[in-house]
């Protein structure tokens, strides 16, 4: 019985001592930063356009990137995030983009019946992320909620405007009127890695562009969709 008391006294004493090893051996990082890569996917609408403009075919848009982290109080859930990423989005509507024989651009609002085989707007744009970031995340704690907000300041460096029907095919690369430069102010939210995205894009794809009936055609975005974060 002594033996076993013995025993007993020894393994438990080196079980305390393994595990103190073990935990020890465990360290917190104190200074843990949300440094994220991201892939977004949206349904696209527009705005600031004239009211008989339509949405038709596929409307969608697909972005990535990354966002460094810069944590505000010790807690390390309040900071800023500072990013650069790339995005393509398409716009499939019922607006023709084309041009004239003095290579003036024209707008057009097609008819409901017309014959169209494919009309639509492509972006792709480099952008850089500057979001105002809260988490109810810790060093320990990795699946967390999160409100992100900001802007996403764009510049656009390829567009193309494509439509083609029976025996017709017009391709619009060169538009004076197209704004590369854009401000989309955007907002996050979730658990986890999936979460809900929407934008809006401040500044206009057209400044100064009008249809063949005077109608003002600015063109500017509004995004609805997901957007998943990476560690």
């Amino acid at each position: 019985m002594r033996t076993l008391v013995i025993f007993s006294i020894l393994f438990c004493s080196l079980a305390a001592f393994g595990q103190q090893v073990i935990n020890d051996s465990i360290s917190i990082d104190t200074k843990y930063r949300e440094d994220q890569f991201y892939f977004n996917v949206t349904y696209n609408l527009v705005s600031d356009v004239p009211s008989n403009v339509n949405l038709r075919g596929l409307s969608g848009g697909i972005g990535f990137g990354f966002i460094r982290d810069i944590p505000f109080n010790k807690r390390r859930n309040v900071g800023i995030g500072i990013g650069a990423g790339l995005a393509y989005n398409r716009y499939g509507q019922n607006l023709f983009i084309g041009e004239g024989q003095n290579e003036t651009s024209i707008f057009t609002v097609l008819d409901a019946n017309a014959n169209v085989d494919i009309n639509r707007f492509t972006v792709t744009t480099l952008e850089a992320p500057i979001e105002l970031r809260w988490r109810s995340s810790n060093a320990e704690k990795y699946k967390f909620w999160r409100v992100y907000t900001g802007l996403r300041i764009g510049y656009s460096y390829y567009y193309r405007s494509t439509f083609t029907q029976e025996n017709n095919k017009v391709i619009q690369t060169d538009i004076s009127e197209f704004q590369p430069l854009s401000v989309t102010p955007t907002l996050s939210f979730g658990f986890n890695k999936i979460n809900f995205f929407a934008s809006y894009t401040l500044s206009p794809f057209f400044k100064d562009a009008q249809t063949n009936l005077a109608k003002e055609v600015g063109f500017r975005p509004i995004k609805l969709g997901f957007i998943f974060y990476i560690l």
